[in-house]
């Protein structure tokens, strides 16, 4: 079921601990949160711990998306082996803070394994925010219906907003984890509706 929340409370220690429990360089993903957070009450968060295989190794990758008052705070960490520049291994971190009325859409994709019997539990869930801080724009030429047509119609496309898209399934990081990420894009959304 999904976790409710009430805005005067803090779930700054649910997150500590759901990012321990990763086992992910806990501190290291801990101070760089704090730091993006910059000491706003959690209203809500999502961690999420996805392994890359780059042929015989294992890398890793944390999200943590964490909702605030007044903010959408989203911080990756990755896991390099070490190059030229640091030669032993290392992670990086990158954070942005987006304002709240800054958040232009949550989009939510729910999939309902054998949906003829009625409602059940999502399979898989996919949140994906938009914010304009990347756009994508896919172009193709413009043509016309005449095929005997030579004539330069110019370029046709889509302009997207993708900023961040997060994907959970049930098989791979377990149902909570599918209730849990639904549960924070609502409310988010419930926010930037708000805001």
């Amino acid at each position: 079921m999904p976790l409710r929340t009430t805005d005067d409370q803090d779930r700054s220690i649910e997150l500590r601990d759901a990012i321990d429990r990763t086992g992910y360089y806990p501190d290291v993903v801990a101070d760089s949160v704090s730091a993006a957070v910059s000491g706003e009450r959690v209203v809500s968060f999502y961690v999420h711990h996805e392994p890359t295989f780059d042929r015989d190794e294992v890398r890793r990758h944390l999200s943590v998306v964490v909702l605030t008052p007044s903010r959408l705070v989203i911080v990756h960490t990755d896991e390099h082996a070490g190059d030229d520049l640091l030669p032993e291994p290392y992670t990086s971190t990158s954070s942005e803070a987006i304002r709240l009325s800054a958040v232009t859409s949550v989009v939510v994709t729910r999939m309902v394994a054998n949906p003829t019997k009625g409602p059940s539990s999502p399979a898989e869930a996919v949140m994906t925010l938009g914010w304009g801080g990347i756009s994508r724009v896919d172009l193709e030429p413009a043509g016309c219906d005449d095929p005997q047509c030579e004539a330069d119609h110019g370029y046709t496309g889509v302009l997207a907003s993708d900023d961040f898209s997060l994907r959970v399934s049930a098989a791979a990081d377990g149902q909570d984890s599918v209730a849990r990420l639904l549960s924070f894009a609502e409310q988010l959304s419930a926010r930037t509706h708000a805001s």
